[in-house]
């Protein structure tokens, strides 16, 4: 059974929104209806106040505001609209019967975006309605985008927290790690997330193995792998692969596990073992270069040779490095993201300030020396991010 009311056809999603505002109701009503023959919808208010709340509750694709209104003009509707963060991308046209210059210049400064004269033409309308739309379109449109990529950003920084959370985990706990063997570090991740890691581990009852190592690039890629290299160093795994306790070897043994990939990533790491019984540190590097020795007179030493990191070349050998420790002797391990660290001027602190710091901080207990050191790149560098992944490990031998 047929109604006998017809009602209105439903309006499109797609259908573009106008907000007209104007306190003289015949004007008004002329407007609206050239506005609706062009299959808008219209949506009206008598003043600029009401029109206001409108605007900020209905957020229309273009609003037509008249110069002249009670209560609140057209131009400071414009204001109101550029300085509130919610609307303040509204399209906005005035619509003022009189259109000189100096008041153009005056509305636009005021926040319209463009000028109609109540005395326009039909097509005039038309065409400062479409640009009019079609801008919100775009504005829109930048909008969506900004608000995806926000969203994809939130995304992936927490996907980066979460692997720097499981990174810092791997890292070993600081203490007394064999008899008379003290070890601390400190660590700060960059926001891009690196690769590095260290540990410190037991190979039998008179030997404890250590070491740093960096995977190249940033972000969650190298920062897996370089936990897949770490596991691959534990002694469970790495004892399967080779029968003596040899940084050498177990390089050489990397090596091979551990080609250049397809994108040029590429291991440097550094590995060194200690012998409480003879008191000998061996080390060997494929490439990395951040390891030294403090005496307890204060010397320093570094503990680096020249040799191609991890991957390059399968074939490669690693040459073994021994030097004897003794009573009150410090080893100290870092990324080269702690000396490289640059200062707003873009130079970077370097190894001769590094060591400086050291010498200034060597009566001090190693679990305060390796903060004040890293509290001193920091103040080089003017912020506590650096630009890369930076890392302190210290033993400190007690013989």
């Amino acid at each position: 059974m047929k109604s006998d009311t017809c009602s209105k056809p439903a309006i499109s999603p797609a259908v573009a929104t106008v907000l007209l505002v104007d306190d003289e109701p015949v004007s008004r009503l002329s407007m609206a209806a050239r506005l609706k023959r062009m299959g808008l919808r219209v949506l009206e208010a008598g003043n600029g106040k009401e029109g206001l709340a409108i605007l900020r509750r209905e957020r229309p694709d273009l609003t037509i505001l008249d110069w002249i209104m009670p209560e609140m003009d057209g131009p400071t509707v414009c204001e109101l609209v550029r300085q509130d963060p919610g609307i303040l991308s509204s399209q906005l046209i005035l619509m003022t019967s009189h259109d000189q210059p100096e008041q153009i210049a005056e509305g636009l400064a005021r926040g319209a975006d463009d000028f109609l004269s109540k005395s326009a033409s039909k097509q005039e309308i038309l065409a400062r309605v479409q640009s009019g739309l079609r801008a919100a379109s775009l504005v829109r449109s930048i909008e969506s985008t900004r608000d995806e990529l926000r969203a994809k950003q939130g995304e992936l920084e927490r996907e980066l927290k979460s692997a720097a959370t499981y990174i810092q985990s791997l890292l070993p706990v600081a203490g007394e790690i064999a008899p008379h063997i003290d070890m601390a570090w400190t660590y700060r991740p960059s926001l891009a997330l690196g690769g590095d890691l260290f540990n410190v581990s037991r190979w039998d009852d008179q030997s404890i193995y250590f070491y740093i190592l960096d995977a190249s690039g940033h972000g969650v890629s190298p920062a897996l792998r370089a936990a897949s290299f770490a596991t691959f160093l534990r002694p469970e795994n790495i004892r399967h692969c080779i029968t003596q306790h040899d940084p050498a070897a177990m390089l050489a043994e990397a090596n091979c596990r551990y080609p250049l990939t397809d994108d040029g990533n590429y291991f440097t790491v550094w590995i060194g073992s200690f012998n409480r019984t003879t008191h000998q540190l061996s080390y060997a590097t494929a490439g990395h270069g951040g390891a030294l020795i403090q005496r307890r007179d204060g010397a320093i030493e570094w503990l680096t040779r020249v040799q191609l990191p991890l991957g390059f070349e399968p074939d490669s050998t690693y040459e073994l490095t021994t030097v004897n420790i003794a009573d009150g002797d410090r080893v100290i391990l870092m990324s080269d993201g702690v000396y490289e660290a640059p200062a707003p001027t873009g130079e970077i602190w370097g190894t001769a300030r590094l060591e400086t710091a050291l010498r200034a901080h060597r009566s001090a207990p190693l679990g305060t020396t390796l903060p004040a050191l890293m509290a001193e790149a920091e103040r080089w560098h003017g912020s506590p991010v650096f630009p890369d992944d930076a890392a302190l490990l210290g033993l400190e031998f007690r013989l």
